[in-house]
């Protein structure tokens, strides 16, 4: 009878200790695990954010570039005819080539007879100038196409890269698709008015972006204020390089059908706008509109990180596992574009399963981080193991499906784990 009175004893002791552990185990993540950034002692008012400036542009596009976010936009998924903005996708399959090695900056360019018809110094488009068969260095062709917006660089750099025009426009298109440009379409490597030749100002700051993003190496040749090759000197178009020091790029285009068109970048304080404007009345307006873009952009918006990647988030308990936590953050740095002021109204929560059960791997996504302003999801990113967490052993295993047992369905409440504020 004592042998039996201690037994039951002991089976008491552990019940007991199963129920506390559960109950510490199915501790939701506490708010602590992302503390709330400290708070101004003086409560200050908060900044109004203005609309953005009245633009006669037929359509335009304000974006980060950092988080791609929108920041002012009009009719932005128009389709539109690009003029010479086509030469950014000519250019960005050029600069492809460049970075892959396909083909090299001091390959001598060939000037062909269709390159001279369609864009040489006969035709009333823009020109390089460059003479009929001559051979010049991918450099100074490259140039002349960012620079002097030249049709017949552009289109000799399209037969150097892919030995016709027509194979070229093909890469063109394909990197389109690749880019998520979906309203955009190519048909021609200059710019030439065609029915089928169109893009969205939306598509032409997903172009900017990647541009700037894919092949920074390249980069610096928007900025060049003027170029000269075989005597002539011609100045970049892009007045804004003129006006704001923090402009770096990008590029101007002009037809009868497309009116006035600008892509223009601006960095300022570690801060890098894109501003497209569409169909003005004349180079000066789309310098004067892109110019009160990123004013507007600059003055009211601003870009934080508000999570830094591979570091945890939260340790949520995991169950049958050689660790009892299991940290879990991010891979990729999180970044937000808010109004200025807003930054205390950010909400983050983390969707992390109630009940973990090992084994994890590090990498493997265990969930989801949102953060919002107002009700609007502003980012989301997955949420994942930094370390790997196997299963324990046999007896690790075994006790720790007696306490899932006994918790029932307490060990899996349906809800997620709380919300978590921000941080810097």
């Amino acid at each position: 009878m004592k042998s039996m009175r201690s037994l039951l004893l002991a089976l008491a002791s552990l019940s007991l200790l199963a129920a506390a552990t559960i109950t510490q185990a199915q501790q939701p993540v506490p708010d602590a695990a992302l503390p709330m950034p400290p708070r101004p002692t003086v409560a200050m008012p908060q900044m109004p954010t203005p609309p953005p400036p009245a633009l006669d542009a037929i359509s335009y596009v304000l974006m980060d570039y950092q988080t791609g976010q929108l920041i002012a936009h009009h009719d932005m998924h128009m389709r539109l005819p690009p003029a010479s903005l086509t030469k950014l996708m000519t250019a960005y399959v050029v600069d492809a080539a460049l970075a892959s090695g396909k083909v090299h900056w001091n390959d001598k360019v060939y000037i062909s007879d269709h390159a001279w018809a369609k864009g040489g110094a006969g035709t009333d488009g823009s020109t390089s100038f460059l003479k009929l068969h001559h051979y010049y260095p991918l450099s100074e062709v490259y140039k002349g196409m960012i620079v002097q917006s030249g049709n017949d660089a552009a289109i000799a750099l399209a037969e150097h890269v892919a030995g016709t025009e027509g194979a070229f426009v093909q890469l063109m298109n394909a990197y389109a698709q690749r880019l998520g440009m979906k309203g955009t379409h190519y048909s021609d490597a200059s710019g030439y008015p065609k029915p089928d030749l169109y893009v969205t100002a939306y598509d032409l700051a997903l172009l900017a972006r990647a541009l700037i993003h894919d092949f920074p190496q390249y980069y610096y040749v928007y900025k060049i204020p003027n170029y000269t090759i075989d005597g002539i000197k011609q100045w970049n178009r892009n007045a804004l390089l003129w006006r704001d020091p923090s402009v770096d790029g990008l590029k101007t285009g002009s037809t009868a059908e497309a009116g006035f068109c600008l892509v223009a970048s601006a960095l300022r304080n570690g801060q890098r706008l894109i501003g497209v404007v569409m169909k003005t009345k004349s180079l000066s307006d789309a310098a004067n509109q892109d110019e009160a873009l990123l004013n507007y952009g600059f003055r009211f918006f601003t870009t934080r990180t508000l999570y830094k990647a591979n570091q945890p988030l939260a340790a949520p308990a995991v169950w049958k596992g050689v660790s009892d936590t299991l940290p879990v953050g991010v891979t990729q740095a999180v970044e937000v574009t808010i109004p200025r002021g807003h930054y205390h109204d950010l909400k983050a929560s983390m969707d992390i399963p109630a009940t973990l059960i090992a084994p994890f791997r590090q990498g493997q996504r265990i969930g989801t981080l949102s953060v919002s302003l107002d009700g609007k999801v502003l980012a989301q990113a997955p949420l994942v193991a930094l370390k790997t967490v196997p299963e324990a052993g046999f007896f690790g295993r075994a006790w720790d499906s007696l306490r899932l047992w006994w918790a029932g369905d307490k060990a899996r409440p349906a809800a997620p784990a709380p919300a978590a504020a921000a941080k810097p």
